[in-house]
């Protein structure tokens, strides 16, 4: 495919390929661009930026409704897509397709409710025939950049609520898995958004993401990624506004009164979902020692139940990692962990870019699958004896962005959701859930801001603080 830059496809001398991790297969090339393709692009992006501005919301949000619908008819496209380029399997492919188009419809009805609100000055000393209110505008031109995990979902999650405040968008999509990102950029154009507004520039994310971030024209950087390359964005960032979706490395919480059944159901969807490549993955699972027998039992027959292989085949649970040097790492993180005293439950076992469900049983605290973000199919067992050691456990990390806990008492529930820190908190459910419309995002180095389009559009627009002067 080509890449959309300066309002037009273009192709550079160079490419990248992108492969299918199962069998390293070419699936298609992309132009490798570089940061002269992404001062070209921001130089259209402005002009797109004053095209956006002076639109009606209404208008906008008629481009996104017309894009929603759009994405749905080529849904079994884009599902297939997204398994060649991730390696997740086709009906995980087809949920996020749906997703997206949702979040984009989602978008064009927030588009239609941007407001700002009535400040009252005639409560303040001095403010006698003082009226004020507030109102929003567009940043100007906001750059996306992001992963590969949800190449199609988390791309929307910036581009729809982008569009929706009145700005003009640059995407960078994950080298990896480009092709999801082109193909939204060819729907938005179709849905009649003007080609000024925006661009998908394609290219190593080194060099594309320097010239993004010293780019003074960019007023605003979203950016999902991992905490080391989100600290080296803010610090060339300079006054642009962040929004850093950032990793983690998910605790769950099973207390001694909890549905076993019901958690390690939810445990076995969220900690293999994907390969494990989900930034709320169940990862370190904390449980009460009173039922450690049981519930480790159940949930390994349940682990052992996930079948692994090509991500296109029906009887397929489990894809590859998205490369082969990323399974190589769990591998490495795995014998690390059972040389320093874990124990194998089960799995633990690498074909190429497949790595078995893998349970690992007694970890400790400093082992790198306890302390760092895994990102791959593999989860971490230790035990508690109180509520409050669970919390204290839950809260040893530098991460915070989802955290659950299963519990039949309020109480309990309660204290957790109090006391954990971190920026989604389930009830008796894991650490990976998420609905597209509430505010999303994590505490301490899991990142700032929010996503979902409505809070969204408020870290994508400025506010604009207006006082009318009466006479007496």
């Amino acid at each position: 495919m080509k890449m959309f830059c300066a309002g037009q496809w273009q192709d550079t001398k160079e490419t990248i390929n992108v492969t299918n991790s199962f069998d390293q297969s070419i699936i298609d090339t992309v132009p490798k661009g570089s940061g002269e393709d992404i001062a070209n692009a921001v130089s259209v992006l402005e002009q797109g930026a004053r095209i956006m501005k002076a639109m009606t919301p209404y208008d906008r949000s008629l481009i996104l409704q017309k894009a929603a619908d759009l994405l749905l008819k080529r849904q079994d496209e884009f599902a297939r897509t997204i398994s060649l380029e991730v390696g997740k399997v086709l009906a995980e492919s087809q949920v996020e397709t749906n997703r997206s188009a949702e979040v984009i419809r989602l978008s064009g009805e927030e588009a239609r409710r941007m407001t700002g609100e009535m400040i009252p000055l005639e409560g303040n000393a001095g403010g006698k025939n003082k009226v004020g209110f507030t109102l929003r505008v567009p940043c100007g031109v906001v750059a996306a950049i992001t992963p590969f995990n949800f190449p199609l979902n988390l791309v929307c999650h910036k581009v729809g609520p982008a569009i929706a405040a009145g700005n003009a968008i640059l995407i960078k999509p994950a080298s990896d898995t480009p092709l999801s990102a082109l193909k939204l950029t060819e729907i938005l154009r179709e849905a009649g958004l003007p080609p000024e507004a925006i661009a998908c520039v394609t290219g190593p994310g080194g060099e594309i993401g320097r010239a993004i971030c010293t780019d003074t024209r960019i007023r605003k950087i979203s950016f999902t990624g991992s905490y080391e390359v989100g600290t080296k964005i803010c610090e060339m960032a300079g006054m642009k506004r962040v929004t850093m979706e950032l990793g983690s490395n998910s605790p769950v919480v099973i207390m001694d009164d909890a549905d076993l059944e019901k958690a390690t159901t939810a445990i076995t969807m969220a900690g293999y979902a994907n390969a494990g490549q989900v930034c709320i993955s169940a990862q370190r699972i904390l449980t009460s020692s009173a039922v450690k027998s049981d519930f480790v039992d159940l949930l390994k027959s349940k682990v052992e139940d996930l079948t692994t292989g090509n991500q296109l085949e029906d009887t397929t649970k489990i894809g590859p990692m998205v490369r082969e040097s990323d399974a190589a790492r769990v591998e490495e993180w795995v014998n690390e962990a059972v040389s320093q005293g874990a124990r194998l439950v089960c799995g633990g076992q690498r074909q190429g870019a497949i790595y078995a469900p893998t349970i690992l049983d007694e970890t400790k605290p400093d082992m790198l699958v306890v302390k760092d973000e895994i990102f791959g199919p593999a989860i971490a067992l230790s035990y508690f004896d109180d509520v409050n050691e669970a919390i204290a456990m839950a809260n040893d990390t530098t991460y915070g962005l989802s955290a659950g806990i299963f519990t039949q008492d309020i109480d309990r529930a309660m204290k957790f959701a109090r006391q954990v820190d971190s920026g989604n908190i389930h009830i008796n459910w894991s650490s990976q859930w998420r609905a597209d419309a509430m505010p999303y995002g994590g505490l301490k180095h899991s990142g700032t801001g929010k996503e979902g389009p409505k809070y969204a559009i408020q870290e994508m627009s400025e506010e604009k603080m207006v006082v009318m002067h009466l006479a007496d």
